[in-house]
């Protein structure tokens, strides 16, 4: 009887988020090892079909950079990188656009639809879902990094509709230029715009860490909480440091486009999004606006 009374109590905490977020957009950026790792992959995808059975309407973002990097060596094309970026020029996009669309997304929806779900992949090059203008670094204005793209527009009017029909958006970084041509895209970068132009309610960032910590070498230091100058402040102070900086950074620049809470989350605890989003203490680092 106990136990029941603690699955009830855990039900009755979920209320108001579920009355709060019902068919209030939730943007999912997915990578790294929660793609890697098939149980943990297994355990983002049922928790991101829950969603959509609760009521709201996730969007799920993937990127596929070591798979590119696998898929390029097997081709013999060296992989190169700038400021972080993947310079991609016309045999790479070939293989870029082949991973993330037809190997990734179509895994991502296969599964989906294993958890009883529905979901179609969104990208700039079965649609113009994704729009974009080639990207120049502000550092090296004359640097060309060839099809790398920068979105300039999401059709949130597509992805309401698809929404409205409980179908769930699988969005791949490729996004279509002004001169027709498919473009690369980071796609921490794709996430926080798609979440911007869609105004939604959260953009969910899944980590292999536990979210920003004060102290690198206490994983009990995660920060639950904190503002955007508290964030910007922890990047000056060199707080948060190396592969957090551009999760924080997307965050922030999700904030500002109008999303209303950012959240940073280890994806390898089994569940996290729910025990994030549908508790009151939550379990990572949520950056409010």
């Amino acid at each position: 009887m106990k136990a029941a009374g603690e699955k009830a109590a855990v039900l009755i905490e979920a209320l108001p988020y579920f009355k709060a977020f019902d068919r209030k957009f939730v943007v999912v950026k997915l990578g790294g090892s929660a793609m890697e790792d098939p149980a943990v992959f297994k355990s983002v995808v049922t928790d991101v079909v829950f969603l959509e059975q609760a009521g709201m309407w996730p969007v799920l973002v993937h990127g596929g950079g070591p798979r590119i990097t696998a898929a390029m060596e097997k081709a013999g094309i060296e992989s190169v990188f700038v400021e972080g970026r993947r310079v991609t020029d016309e045999a790479t996009m070939e293989i870029v656009h082949r991973v993330l669309i037809d190997e990734i997304s179509f895994a991502v929806c296969r599964a989906i639809e294993g958890a009883d779900g529905k979901a179609i992949p969104l990208n700039g090059r079965g649609s113009n879902f994704l729009r974009c203008e080639k990207l120049r670094l502000k550092e090296r204005p004359d640097l060309d990094l060839g099809y790398v793209g920068e979105i300039t527009a999401v059709d949130a009017e597509l992805c309401a509709r698809l929404s409205e029909g409980s179908v769930i958006p699988v969005v791949a970084p490729v996004a279509r230029g002004p001169d027709n041509r498919l473009y690369n895209v980071n796609a921490d970068s794709a996430a926080w715009k798609v979440a911007s132009e869609l105004k939604a309610e959260k953009i969910v960032f899944l980590s292999n860490v536990d979210g920003v910590m004060s102290d690198l070498k206490d994983p009990s230091s995660v920060l639950s909480t904190m503002g955007m100058d508290e964030a910007e402040r922890l990047i000056r102070e060199k707080v948060i440091t190396g592969g957090m900086i551009p999760k924080v950074q997307a965050c922030l620049s999700a904030l500002k486009g109008g999303v209303r809470k950012a959240h940073i989350i280890n994806a390898l605890t089994p569940h996290a999004m729910l025990l994030e989003i549908f508790t009151d203490k939550g379990i990572g680092t949520e950056i409010r606006a």
